[in-house]
């Protein structure tokens, strides 16, 4: 069966963007999308005929504070959605059960909830995921999920209360000379964190690195020497693959 589906995602660097669209073209065509990546209309409702798909990063085993901020201005209908988190090869820990609580609390009736590998921000970690094996799974568990009973939220891992995250990390950009100063990085900042010169990053940064991704000609970086001392350290630690998680609610 195919239906119109609305996606809702917070997506810096793509992961949780390509996850939510692979899962919307496995059960129908998208309806509208509403990007919380950057400030964006004030209130959406969703109805109870629509089925919606919510997508996040996973930031130190939270969903961002950010993203729960702008969250909080979207409510449901009784309308069925999957949530989703994409996390950086280590552990999704809370973010999955925050999410889907979220989604409990705000009209959503939760059908399915997934945690999908991605690339991680910091280091060369897991730099080739989501790959096709992951968005092959995600396409089988959006038919399941739209097809099935609604679930129950207890059977999610995670814990209540959740654990301190979501603020983001530490690590700042930096600009070279080579930058050509088009103001790219200022305008899709999440955060608005880069001031109008394309150098100045302020305290607000929540290192999402979305800069660095996307920089024209690769004028972002990171290397101040508290990263390049852990992002090989951390590169090595989160060297074997992990396992995407899925949870459907059982038919037995």
């Amino acid at each position: 069966m195919q239906i119109p589906v609305s996606l809702i995602h917070f997506s810096p660097t793509g992961n949780s963007r390509t996850v939510a669209q692979t899962m919307a073209a496995a059960i129908g065509e998208v309806k509208d999308t509403l990007d919380l990546t950057m400030e964006a209309e004030p209130e959406k409702v969703c109805a109870a005929e629509d089925f919606v798909i919510v997508a996040a990063p996973v930031y130190g085993g939270r969903v961002p504070q950010v993203a729960m901020e702008r969250l909080a201005r979207v409510r449901g209908t009784q309308t069925p959605c999957i949530v989703a988190v994409t996390f950086g090869n280590r552990d999704y820990d809370d973010a999955l059960l925050e999410l889907a609580d979220w989604a409990a609390a705000h009209g959503f009736v939760v059908k399915g909830a997934c945690a999908v590998v991605g690339r991680h921000t910091f280091g060369e970690i897991a730099t080739t995921r989501p790959d096709s094996a992951d968005l092959a799974q995600c396409e089988d568990f959006a038919r399941r999920a739209l097809a099935g009973a609604p679930l129950a939220l207890e059977t999610i891992s995670g814990n209540r209360p959740y654990k301190e995250g979501g603020k983001g990390g530490k690590f700042r950009p930096t600009t070279t000379e080579a930058c050509t100063h088009c103001g790219l990085c200022v305008r899709s900042c999440p955060v608005q964190a880069i001031a109008g010169d394309c150098c100045t990053i302020a305290d607000t940064c929540i290192s999402c690195f979305r800069c660095i991704r996307s920089c024209p000609v690769q004028a972002k970086e990171c290397v101040s020497e508290d990263y390049k001392a852990f992002a090989p350290m951390f590169t090595q630690k989160l060297a074997a693959p992990q396992e995407n998680k899925f949870f459907l609610q059982s038919q037995e």
